[in-house]
């Protein structure tokens, strides 16, 4: 009982920012490892490989984003449940969630893998640049598979509000590739594949961790069986469908974008890949945001509660606009020791001074569009999230990219990208708060309910 609802009561905003704080701090610490392995392969001093990396995460992002999208709807679907008190339901769509991320990812892998040397090829990538990034996701997609359970784990807890759990899994996991890239890369003298196999034995800690607190410590999945999958199935992919469609709109925009800056050479590449892991690092909060707050609008809707709903999703725009101007400020400040110590020089120099300048400025938008992401995808509505992701990076992006290319050089496609932003960031937020604004409460009870118990403990109550 004391697990159930934990975002029904309280300030809104004190769940916003301790949820976002518990996500960021395990996605950037994540991706502060990726960036540290990053750096440790440009010690090598041959741009080619970093390059590489910049393509390979250009095709890999498609895969990840769809276990993403995958843990949106488990958090979402959960999480109603939870508000609704039918625990037994929940647990239940937890199993079932898990099993098909596995299931999905498993397809797409088998995909990627097949198919590697032709999308590295449409990314843009020639040479031996195009054979590393190729001979690098050969090694390193599979194991997305075991990380896509993870992370539907991961969506279990946070839609229960263990918030904090969720993040030890990340930390504990990023700790691993912390302590051994250097060593295979630098040490061992691996080079790319020591990165590879890095990335592999932390995603197999990743789902390690995630089992533990998941299932074991916390026993928040049931088994699924046949029966109950059939049932359950229907409308966690009904969630799930347009959430992986929303994900995928990223990696499709980043691919678009990759094209276009590989037409500038390597140098440039090489700061697209330093702004991709740069990206992650410092606005993990922006990008922790949208699977952060999906909890707390599914309990509070789920329970009728839409006085919350709205303080939710405002407290939530406060929170984004605050977070992107500090960051702003911090990374304009540290933009030439970042060029210096990725050892960027010439093109490559000025394109992460634009990214600092002004690409930046674009994520106040991007955060707000993830915070009508986060309502849509938990309240009903997920298909909008889809048409404004695809909006931007699918049909504006691009065109605005390669547009601005012509007139700024590899620069123009930062430009580009914050535009786009921008516009779509804009139109999203203002949607989404008009429909989270005259949302009725849900009407029903759940579909399965479990009965409680007139006491907490009836051993205690029972005669000796």
């Amino acid at each position: 009982m004391a697990a159930r609802g934990r975002f029904l009561t309280g300030g809104t905003m004190g769940h916003v920012v301790r949820m976002t704080a518990t996500g960021a701090m395990g996605i950037t610490f994540v991706y502060l490892v990726d960036a540290a392995n990053l750096l440790w392969i440009s010690q090598l001093g041959d741009p080619r490989l970093v390059a590489a990396i910049g393509f390979a995460y250009a095709v890999q992002f498609f895969s990840v984003s769809i276990a993403v999208g995958l843990m949106i709807a488990a958090t979402a679907v959960i999480s109603r449940s939870i508000g609704m008190g039918a625990d037994g339901q929940a647990r239940r769509q937890a199993g079932a969630g898990v099993l098909i991320s596995a299931l999905v990812l498993t397809l797409v892998v088998g995909l990627i893998v097949g198919f590697r040397h032709e999308l590295i090829a449409l990314a843009g990538a020639t040479g031996d640049t195009a054979r590393l990034a190729a001979r690098y996701l050969a090694m390193t997609i599979p194991s997305l598979v075991p990380m896509s359970v993870a992370l539907a784990c991961s969506g279990v807890l946070r839609a229960h509000g263990y918030g904090a759990k969720a993040m030890y899994v990340t930390l504990f996991s990023g700790f691993v590739l912390l302590i051994i890239d250097p060593f295979l890369i630098l040490y061992m003298g691996w080079g790319l594949d020591g990165a590879a196999i890095g990335l592999v034995l932390f995603r197999f800690a990743l789902l390690g961790l995630a089992i533990y607190f998941c299932v074991i410590q916390m026993a928040l999945l049931d088994r699924p069986r046949l029966r109950t999958l059939r049932n359950i199935a229907g409308p966690f992919i009904a969630v799930a469908v347009p959430a992986v469609a929303t994900q995928m709109s990223t990696p499709a925009g980043n691919y678009f974008l990759t094209i276009v800056m590989a037409q500038f050479g390597d140098d440039a590449m090489a700061a697209w890949a330093v702004i991709g892991r740069l990206t992650v690092v410092v606005f993990g909060g922006i990008f922790a945001l949208s699977g952060a707050i999906g909890g707390i609008f599914g309990q509070n809707y789920g329970a009728g509660q839409m006085s919350r709903v709205r303080s939710t999703y405002r407290d939530a725009l406060i929170f984004c606009g605050i977070y992107t101007l500090v960051a702003w400020v911090l990374l304009l400040a540290m933009t030439p020791h970042v060029i210096a110590l990725f050892g960027l020089s010439g093109q490559g120099a000025e394109v992460l001074r634009a990214f600092t300048l002004v690409g930046v400025g674009g994520f106040v938008f991007i955060g707000a569009l993830f915070v009508s992401n986060a309502a849509f995808n938990n309240l009903g509505r997920a298909g909008r999230s889809t048409l404004v992701n695809w909006a931007k990076d699918g049909v504006l992006s691009w065109p605005a990219a390669a547009g601005l290319a012509v007139f700024f050089g590899a620069q123009g496609v930062i430009y580009g990208q914050a535009l786009a932003g921008a516009i779509v960031g804009t139109g999203a937020a203002t949607w989404g708060w008009f429909y989270v604004k005259r949302l009725p409460a849900p009407e029903g009870v759940p579909l399965d309910p479990t009965p409680q118990p007139a006491y907490p403990n009836l051993d205690k109550h029972r005669r000796r």
